[in-house]
């Protein structure tokens, strides 16, 4: 009875959205994707890392549309950068490594029963595929804005790790960040991650250590999208 009454929601679901563009509720609405989300922050936990939750999910969406809106992107195109944001983790329910990849696919066949055309499938598709600085490059600027927003959250919020005589650099990094806040100037074509690092609980340099190829990348994805890229810690300039 349960698994007909869901395949009855998601043909609802597809031929509501037929009519008009999918969008970010819609997609948060679907079972499918809240046990994906849920499962996959489960499984990051269980292996030590961050939060890869709700929380992160909603800020990457809410950032990456941020950042297209105040550069003046159609609103689909938003829409898009949106949803990838909400999506670009759910591959971590299968497994870390390659969870891009993975996530890339899952999200593919979500959509594609959402009622999503192939051509914007296969935007969501690239953006989240290449999300990751290791094997990924800014594609398309739904992509590049994913990538902003996804290697902009710092913060302590996102540390698990009750106990800080325990903590690894990742947790040490993320909870000396007191507040991270993403700047996007339209008329100086700047995007500037302001942070405020407490330096007693952990050094400048540890930021470094761990984000530099991220910040190398949100460069990548900054200038494919017209911008320069910047970074001020502690109100001090240092890309």
């Amino acid at each position: 009875m349960m698994s007909g009454d869901h395949h009855g929601d998601a043909g609802r679901a597809a031929a509501d959205t037929a009519a008009r563009p999918l969008a970010l509720e819609d997609v948060k609405r679907d079972q499918e994707v809240e046990a994906y989300v849920a499962k996959a922050d489960e499984y990051t936990a269980a292996i030590g890392y961050t939060e890869h939750g709700l929380r992160h999910a909603n800020l990457v969406a809410s950032i990456a549309t941020n950042v297209l809106r105040r550069l003046g992107s159609p609103e689909r195109e938003v829409q898009l950068a949106a949803i990838a944001g909400y999506l670009h983790d759910i591959g971590n329910l299968v497994g870390r490594v390659n969870h891009e990849h993975t996530g890339a696919l899952l999200a593919g066949r979500i959509l594609g029963r959402l009622g999503m055309s192939p051509l914007e499938m296969a935007v969501v598709m690239g953006a989240i595929g290449n999300h990751e600085e290791q094997t990924g490059e800014p594609v398309s600027r739904v992509g590049a804005a994913l990538v902003i927003g996804d290697k902009s959250d710092v913060h302590r919020t996102r540390v698990r790790n009750p106990e800080p005589t325990s903590f690894d650099i990742h947790d040490r990094v993320n909870y000396a960040v007191e507040h991270s806040f993403l700047r996007v100037d339209e008329r100086a074509r700047t995007i500037t991650l302001e942070l405020t690092i407490n330096t007693a609980m952990s050094q400048v340099m540890e930021y470094f250590e761990i984000f530099l190829p991220r910040m190398v990348m949100c460069r990548r994805a900054a200038t494919l999208l017209g911008c320069q890229f910047k970074l001020q810690i502690n109100g001090t300039k240092l890309l």
